[in-house]
């Protein structure tokens, strides 16, 4: 298994510095095989019946075995009427958790916002899952401030309670998870880096039936 070091915010409870992280990778796959790895079998009972999100490993594209996305919790949304995972069936859908003072966040929001542009309008729904480490933000005013002045326009739901980051069993800021249009999780990735890799998956998977 490949050893990668992975820059991440720091996780809440822990206030740990950045982690090395261990896992499969999209590096193991070669480039050429990374799209034919989407296998897709909608009848397969396995796809339907898999909830569970604590075994999912970084950088690693699934098919089949794909656990189902867990529910947004309630919260306020920005530049959004409420969505849910149902609501985006027939979409693929980024789930990116992070906050607003994150810097390594802040890293990620130039190919997150990129994806947004280039992907909205061939089936892919960015929602930023903003769950707060410090005290202002956990206010909805500040968050509503910081959305517009760092170009974000896709939606972002508040996740102050945490209710949606432990139903994703999510450790660290920021993590992004790509569902596809089952709703099901095909990639999960912790930290900054992996751009290609993660673009390779939206476009393998907007491009499914």
């Amino acid at each position: 298994m490949a050893l990668g070091a992975v820059a991440i915010g720091r996780h809440r409870r822990s206030r740990q510095s950045p982690v090395t992280v261990t896992g499969t990778t999209a590096e193991n796959v070669p480039a050429n095989n990374l799209i034919a790895t989407v296998e897709v079998r909608p009848d397969s009972p396995t796809a339907n019946e898999n909830d569970s999100t604590s075994d999912l490993k970084p950088d690693l594209l699934l098919a089949v075995t794909a656990p189902k996305a867990p529910a947004f919790a309630p919260g306020s949304w920005v530049n959004s009427d409420s969505l849910t995972i149902e609501k985006l069936r027939g979409r693929v859908v980024l789930v990116e958790f992070w906050t607003f003072g994150c810097y390594n966040c802040r890293n990620t929001l130039p190919s997150v916002k990129d994806w947004d542009v280039k992907y909205r309008d061939r089936g892919l729904t960015i929602v930023g899952v903003h769950t707060p480490e410090t005290d202002s933000e956990y206010n909805l005013e500040n968050v509503r401030r910081e959305v517009p002045s760092l170009g974000i326009k896709y939606p972002v739901v508040t996740d102050n309670d945490y209710q949606t980051w432990k139903a994703y069993n999510v450790e660290a800021w920021p993590t992004i998870f790509v569902i596809d249009k089952q709703g099901r999780i095909r990639w999960l990735h912790v930290g900054e880096g992996m751009y290609e890799e993660t673009a390779s998956v939206i476009e393998a998977l907007v491009a499914e039936n």
